[in-house]
């Protein structure tokens, strides 16, 4: 009698799950690298609603609330150097654009970039 052969072989199981246990790995490697970005996007947009509601925003007062904000969640990743201020006619916009790397093994690491902008005041209607 000939049997059926059922199920999947070890050697099946190294091929399915050698994929799934990278594909893991990196998502464990990445996910500070998103954390961190999602504190920087909730303290800029924090940043854009206070300073909408003090009126009369500047450059300087901007970027004390950045280097305040950045030090209350703990970022150390970009630095307040790395944030953009400038004036957009009667808006004010916060920019950001960094790079940061995830090293995976020996050589190989995963590059992220990211840019996130947001917008200060309201555009006065012409």
């Amino acid at each position: 009698m000939h049997k059926k052969q059922r199920g999947i072989t070890a050697i099946g199981w190294v091929f399915l799950l050698v994929p799934l246990a990278l594909m893991v790995y990196c998502a464990i490697r990445l996910t500070p690298i998103y954390l961190n970005y999602s504190k920087i996007v909730r303290s800029m947009d924090q940043i854009a609603a206070e300073e909408s509601a003090d009126g009369t925003p500047n450059v300087t007062t901007i970027k004390n609330a950045i280097a305040k904000r950045l030090d209350i969640e703990s970022i150390e990743f970009p630095d307040t150097k790395d944030f953009v201020v400038r004036r957009d006619g009667q808006i004010w916009v916060i920019e950001v654009a960094y790079e940061e790397t995830a090293p995976l093994f020996y050589n190989v690491s995963l590059l992220v970039t990211f840019k996130k902008a947001v917008k200060i005041g309201k555009a006065s209607a012409e």
